[in-house]
């Protein structure tokens, strides 16, 4: 299998990524050699609205073959207000968007899903891993109490809008062949043992819920090699990676971008593991977001120098 999507994943000549929501913004951060940011000003005016930020992510991705081009959307953040309205203030056509990828389940990668299929034309996919739609989910607070995750995916209620649902638990290739979403990611190091208050209810019982369906993106960059984009890796962001290069059957790394979640106590004590096996993989970009964390994110910045991004909401990375 891993073979034939070898062979399938088609080069793509250049990757633009655009991010609709994430946890941050900052209007002043500078433009460099691949990253452009969202303007401050119109025509000398300071503009008087201004991009949302919030506790999610999304992404419009652009693949690029020649004259031909793709663009899919990675998630749709947490609320129903802040994609659509960065859709407007960045001017984006949700006419152009081809499939729609769900990382996993929760509430803040789904959020304006219904809200965004409302402005689609015609029936586009929509990928994502059937553990997506698994429910009830719980946090354990640290002072034991359970608190109940919002179901935001319904499957019933999917399949009377405008998509065509491609649930699958293997990897599934879009985009012309030009992007691969990984589908389940095997989990293979030693360290990454996912989210611990994250709770399935099973048999009356509460038991770790894995986060199965969580997923990623792979793009194979002609001449550079991959570039991987995770949701929240709650597999690992190490795993995903390594699992994408097992799939493309290409080793060197480009860029690893998205959701590494690292933030809170627990994920601080492999803080270390997860940066000294990335360094080995001497990825040209290293862009972390969302639930990466601040402490995490400091230390990406301190450990990789010149190969990193400080992503903000608006800016557009082109590869």
């Amino acid at each position: 299998m891993n073979a034939d999507l070898s062979a399938s994943l088609k080069a793509a000549d250049r990757v633009e990524i655009l991010t609709l929501i994430d946890n941050y913004i900052d209007l002043l951060l500078p433009a460099t050699d691949i990253v452009t940011r969202p303007p401050l000003a119109k025509e000398g005016k300071i503009l008087a609205d201004t991009l949302l930020a919030e506790h999610g992510l999304s992404l419009l991705i652009t693949v690029y073959q020649g004259e031909a081009k793709h663009t899919i959307l990675l998630d749709t953040g947490y609320t129903k207000v802040g994609v659509p309205h960065n859709m407007e203030r960045l001017g984006i056509d949700a006419d152009d968007i081809e499939a729609i990828v769900i990382s996993h389940g929760h509430m803040d990668h789904t959020g304006s899903l219904y809200a965004i299929l409302d402005k689609l034309p015609g029936r586009i996919p929509l990928v994502l891993h059937p553990g997506a739609f698994v429910h009830p989910r719980y946090t354990r607070a640290p002072d034991g109490a359970m608190r109940l995750w919002p179901q935001t995916l319904v499957q019933d209620d999917l399949e009377q809008e405008n998509v065509e649902i491609v649930a699958s638990k293997t990897p599934t290739l879009i985009a012309a062949d030009m992007i691969l979403v990984t589908g389940e990611v095997e989990r293979t190091t030693a360290f990454e043992k996912g989210m611990p208050n994250a709770l399935l209810e099973k048999d009356g019982e509460y038991v770790q819920d894995p986060i199965k369906e969580d997923q990623a993106l792979v793009i194979n960059l002609a001449g550079k090699g991959l570039v991987v984009i995770s949701g929240c890796a709650h597999a690992g962001i190490v795993n995903t990676v390594e699992y994408a290069k097992k799939l493309a059957g290409e080793e060197t790394i480009h860029a690893v971008l998205g959701g590494f979640h690292l933030t809170g106590p627990f994920f601080e004590k492999i803080h270390d593991e997860t940066v000294d096996a990335l360094k080995k993989m001497e990825p040209e970009v290293v862009m972390p977001m969302h639930c990466t964390g601040w402490r995490a994110i400091q230390k990406f910045q301190k450990e990789f120098s010149s190969n990193f991004i400080l992503n903000s909401v608006g800016s557009k990375l082109t590869l």
